[in-house]
């Protein structure tokens, strides 16, 4: 199976005709429709979250921070990744903690959420190498939470070409599986060869646009083989009640945290 196989669209999955929601529409009041697609197929598009002036701030101030510190990304061949960013740049920091983006993802997850970590991904110009299929979750160091959650927040338009994300509907309900490589096309359906036959939602953003996905949906994200570098700005939320595994991950291995301490404090704020 190729990638050349993935749908472009479907009408009946997601909200691929919803309305815009941002400045100039209820922060509080996300559309009911969106809430249920979020609940049914694991990922929803928020149009408009951000608007053009918000976009323009925090572009240029994601651009300065990957132009100034791009040595110190992670991710290799895949996407250039710095994490925890929101801890080293006052204008990230604004988009990490913007409270339009909390009160989208606690309406869609239904629970108190904290940050987990952000990060920004970059796919530079010209790359053919697409990000596979996987799930978040496996990666985390986490216990005792109800529900987690990444705002994926395209600051350039991102279409098909550029590397959008394609998710597989209704994963997120299925748990227990390793952690995937993200390098092998084929390793989560190795784990539960039913995925392969899932419709594959492709889901292309304008810049200010954002997906909301749970830490179980499958995703991959697409080659970006335009000109322009596909920069996007991702929060992780997770529940307020999470603990600690015990497991190693970069952001919690310096803090020298217990098992089942709980993952609260400055390091990880309510937003």
């Amino acid at each position: 199976m190729t990638n050349s196989q993935i749908s472009q669209s479907s009408p009946e999955i997601g909200p691929q005709s919803s309305p815009e929601i941002g400045a100039r529409i209820s922060d509080r009041d996300l559309p009911d429709h969106l809430v249920a697609a979020y609940r049914e197929h694991g990922f929803v598009r928020v149009r408009g979250v951000l608007d053009p002036e918000e976009v323009e701030r925090f572009r240029a101030g994601a651009e300065a921070f990957l132009a100034a510190h791009r040595a110190e990304s992670i991710g290799g061949e895949v996407f250039r990744q710095l994490v925890n960013v929101w801890r080293r740049d006052p204008v990230v920091r604004e988009l990490t903690l913007h409270p339009r983006l909390a009160r989208i993802a606690e309406r869609l997850a239904g629970v108190p959420l904290r940050i987990w970590h952000d990060h920004m991904l970059v796919k530079e110009p010209h790359s053919d190498t697409p990000t596979e299929f996987h799930q978040d979750q496996p990666y985390w160091p986490h216990t005792g939470g109800r529900h987690a959650l990444s705002a994926w927040i395209a600051l350039v338009d991102v279409p098909p070409e550029r590397g959008c994300m394609t998710f597989l509907p209704g994963t997120q309900h299925l748990t227990g599986l390793r952690p995937q490589d993200l390098r092998d096309e084929e390793d989560l359906f190795r784990l539960d060869p039913s995925l392969r036959w899932l419709p594959r939602v492709t889901v292309p953003l304008r810049a200010g646009d954002c997906t909301f996905h749970h830490s179980f949906t499958g995703h991959m994200a697409l080659p970006n083989r335009t000109d322009l570098a596909r920069l996007a700005h991702v929060v992780i939320y997770m529940d307020a009640e999470t603990a600690y595994s015990g497991a190693p991950h970069p952001v919690t291995d310096p803090l020298g945290l217990a098992p089942g301490a709980r993952l609260d404090g400055p390091e990880f704020p309510r937003p």
